[in-house]
């Protein structure tokens, strides 16, 4: 049975400009984004995005700079008001709720981690965790026990005294992600959360989050231009280009058949046998002989170091104990080939 879709995006158009609506049966019929700057002095920020966000996953928006990612993030709670378009949560449109709605829907429905941390610099790190709870009116003593709780999964026990500029960087982003935890919303918003942080940082905070998400399952919307990230965070990607989705899916399906030319160039230069897992190589459960066992998730280069480079084994392939499947070396071994580069002359 699929997931339940969490948030829908139908049809969504946003334009940059004076005159956005005039401009829109131009961009319906097609006109380009370089056009419409040239002739109307608008830029096209979104065209026609149509993407489902599935409850309890984590949908990754990328691209690179310019590609309309932050705007379209910042449609899901109307930051930025669309052009034409429909926003869903849970079947409403919020694009026809009224201000009342709006500020309940950021205050309790929605959280957001931003890129440049947004904590307040005159407040403790214990008051900046608790600030979504602070804003619905609850009482400091109402939002305390909560916010320390939050503040000790994410690794900032004993700092809640502390004000942010006493912290790292990286652990200002924790008392972000400790902010948006401590709200309980059910939907989490991080736009760039990580880009900010040295690389070491940034890996452990995806591994954070990736551990959080294991046990909570909430509906998260991230937003970067990191191939490697968005492969390592994503249930669903969403590659933009210009405003527009170029391929959306789950991970592996698009590393292994990419849509066009620039989804190509886009993950030709990955490691496709760190990213890949066995799930995506393998076929049936079949018959006969095997030289071992592995797991489903298990990457593919964790899988030639077991062949020690013997390319003639073939292993069972398994599932929370369960046989789902066989995988054998030479499918390994094309997998790690970039589509456009096979075949030949």
């Amino acid at each position: 049975m699929d997931t339940p879709v969490k948030i829908r995006i139908r049809n969504l158009y946003k334009i940059f400009g004076s005159r956005p609506a005039a401009v829109l049966p131009q961009v319906l019929e097609g006109l380009s984004k370089p056009d419409l700057l040239a002739r109307h002095n608008h830029v096209l920020g979104l065209r026609d995005i149509n993407v489902d966000i599935r409850e309890g996953q984590i949908t990754v928006i990328m691209g690179l700079s310019g590609s309309g990612k932050s705007t379209l993030i910042r449609h899901l709670n109307r930051l930025i008001e669309p052009t034409a378009g429909e926003v869903l949560v849970d079947g409403d449109n919020i694009l026809t709720w009224n201000e009342r709605r709006l500020r309940d829907l950021r205050r309790r429905t929605m959280s957001m981690v931003f890129q440049k941390f947004a904590l307040l610099p005159h407040r403790t790190v214990l008051d900046n965790a608790g600030m979504a709870l602070l804003t619905q009116g609850v009482p400091r003593a109402g939002y305390e026990a909560d916010a320390r709780t939050w503040l000790d999964r994410v690794g900032l026990g004993g700092y809640g005294a502390h004000f942010p500029h006493q912290l790292s960087g990286g652990m200002q982003q924790r008392v972000g992600i400790a902010r948006a935890l401590t709200s309980n919303a059910g939907i989490m918003l991080m736009d760039e959360a990580f880009s900010a942080l040295d690389p070491l940082i940034r890996t452990d905070m995806q591994n954070l989050l990736l551990e959080l998400q294991a046990e909570l399952h909430k509906t998260i919307v991230f937003i970067t231009h990191d191939l490697d990230e968005a492969l390592k965070l994503a249930d669903h990607l969403v590659i933009l280009k210009d405003g527009q989705v170029v391929q959306q899916g789950e991970p592996q399906g698009i590393l292994l058949n990419p849509a066009d030319p620039y989804i190509e160039a886009f993950i030709a230069d990955i490691n496709r046998a760190r990213v890949l897992r066995v799930r995506s190589v393998m076929t049936g459960p079949g018959d006969g002989a095997s030289s071992g066992q592995v797991d489903a998730d298990d990457t593919l280069e964790s899988v030639i170091a077991l062949s020690r480079g013997d390319t003639a084994r073939r292993y069972q392939v398994m599932r929370d104990g369960q046989a789902v499947g066989m995988v054998d070396m030479g499918a390994v071994i094309r997998a790690l080939v970039p589509p456009q580069r096979m075949g030949g002359d």
